[in-house]
């Protein structure tokens, strides 16, 4: 999607708006348009954000990223590569002793329970997969990327 059509549709639906009233209220729609011009492209990248981590954390495997090139904005679907089987206690001699107890609804524990079992895999295996998979974001320069996906706020150019 080219941002810069979306950007100037609004732009131009204030300015006829502001071509209903007097010479007075056209010239405060153009202030107000020139204005918006500068923060819309940046809460409609928001806007995307927001949507690709609320579809992200719906996906099994994967995550919606979005990819900004020039005044082209698009969503792109990005596989999660195949996790290793965790090691167990024998193999790392006890590695895996921690434990923690943890307070669920009981539609969290029966979602979590039906994931495992499609995924033929312990309720523990599931709960450790996910949790590594949620803990090793990889940072670069400063920015995090996780199951959620990229958020990036700001302007940049190209």
């Amino acid at each position: 999607m080219k941002m810069s059509l979306v950007v100037d549709s609004l732009l131009s639906d204030v300015v006829s708006v502001g071509e209903l009233g007097d010479d007075a209220v056209a010239e405060v729609a153009e202030r107000i348009a020139s204005v918006l011009g500068r923060s819309v492209p940046g809460r409609i990248l928001d806007l995307l954000s927001d949507v690709a981590a609320e579809v992200s954390a719906e996906l099994p495997e994967g995550r919606v990223e979005i990819r900004i090139a020039g005044d082209d904005v698009q969503l792109a679907f990005v596989e999660d590569p195949p996790m290793a089987e965790p090691a167990t206690a024998s193999e790392t001699d006890g590695d895996l002793s921690a434990r923690i107890t943890l307070r669920l609804s009981e539609g969290l524990k029966a979602r979590v329970e039906e994931r495992a079992a499609g995924e033929g895999a312990s309720v523990n295996t599931y709960i450790v997969r996910t949790l590594e998979r949620g803990t090793s974001a990889q940072r670069v320069q400063g920015w995090t990327s996780r199951r959620g996906g990229n958020r990036l706020r700001g302007y940049g150019t190209t």
